[in-house]
């Protein structure tokens, strides 16, 4: 039975809306709107409302500037890319020492935090991933894989749940056909979501069963190491896959290490309850650790605020300003500057 859906159905199944309609000219007219599926050195694809196209590039192209999920304008006839419309999000994170923003991925509805119950729960690193979400205006649900290999799910649930106010956190096995059950609110025909955590927690094996596929077909899978609870990397390269339930999904390398910058919004979401005690510290720029009248050492000691809960704070604040660059020079000639801490 060969598919007889409309390519602007398609379209429309593949995540595009008003959102990206609008930023269409007259001139646009011949160009066919695309979804860019995998990005590699020098050559990258997309989906169409017709199937899957390799896509012709032009001369000095970086692909680096373009991200799985980002929707292209292409002539119809060459497959020749025109342009990139605005993104809706993005997520993208700074290497260390690097220079501009790698990207991760565009045009996220949600992002799955995947992690497992067992040592690789680490509320530190899943904070990174939550302050990530929170700035690009993705919303964060954790996933926590291996359930069916421990007795009780309910602590590592409640210690996940802890990280922000209203966190969805859900637990299954990534292998079993329940999974789907689990994250269909998130996965429906138009929304996009992309898989993000630690080499071995389970991202291929949890891709293989959203999006349904044949073992031939299978994204190949790893397991963690009992001694130390870490994972292989299987996945080496980013690339979107239809969901068995109408959504798609963006699949990403293990990420070893995540620095933060450009994240103080995000911060704010994830670290609420101090953002909303610094008002009523005496001074404005209180970092609360040690200034007289800090409101949030003051809940620190009456109980109210974990104090390892501060401290992770500090750490990501801290970090998030150094690496942020800030802009110096002459009003009409800034250029950026990497923020250095005084000594």
């Amino acid at each position: 039975m060969t598919d007889q859906s409309h390519p602007d159905d398609v379209l429309t199944a593949l995540g595009w809306s008003a959102f990206f309609a609008d930023q269409l000219t007259p001139d646009d007219h011949r160009l066919a709107p695309m979804r860019v599926a995998t990005v590699h050195r020098a050559r990258m694809s997309a989906q169409s409302g017709l199937g899957p196209v390799r896509l012709m590039l032009p001369p000095h192209t970086n692909t680096a500037d373009y991200a799985v999920g980002d929707w292209v304008l292409v002539e119809s006839g060459s497959h020749l890319l025109t342009r990139r419309l605005a993104r809706k999000t993005a997520l993208q994170r700074r290497t260390e020492g690097g220079g501009a923003p790698q990207l991760i991925a565009a045009n996220v509805d949600t992002l799955f935090i995947v992690s497992s119950c067992n040592d690789d729960l680490n509320p530190a690193r899943l904070e990174r991933y939550l302050a990530l979400a929170n700035e690009a205006g993705t919303t964060p649900v954790i996933v926590l894989t291996k359930a069916d290999q421990v007795a009780d799910t309910a602590p590592y649930r409640a210690q996940a749940a802890a990280l922000q106010r209203d966190l969805p956190v859900v637990t299954l096995n990534a292998h079993a056909p329940e999974a789907i059950a689990a994250l269909a609110p998130w996965c429906s025909a138009g929304q996009t979501v992309a898989l993000v955590g630690s080499s071995g927690v389970g991202k291929s094996s949890l891709l293989n069963t959203l999006a349904q596929k044949a073992p031939e077909d299978a994204q190949l899978t790893g397991s963690i190491r009992e001694a130390d609870a870490k994972g292989r990397h299987t996945t080496t390269s980013r690339s979107l896959h239809a969901i068995a339930a109408g959504g798609w999904v963006i699949d990403t390398p293990g990420i070893r290490t995540l620095h933060v910058s450009d994240i103080s919004v995000g911060l704010d979401v994830l670290f609420a309850e101090i953002a909303e005690l610094a008002p009523e510290c005496r001074f404005r720029d209180c970092t609360h650790a040690h200034e007289p009248g800090c409101a949030v050492q003051a809940a620190v000691a009456a109980g109210r605020l974990d104090a390892a809960r501060l401290d992770r704070w500090r750490k990501l604040a801290d970090e998030n300003r150094t690496n942020t660059p800030v802009l110096t020079g002459p009003r009409g000639n800034k250029t950026p500057q990497s923020y250095r801490k005084r000594r």
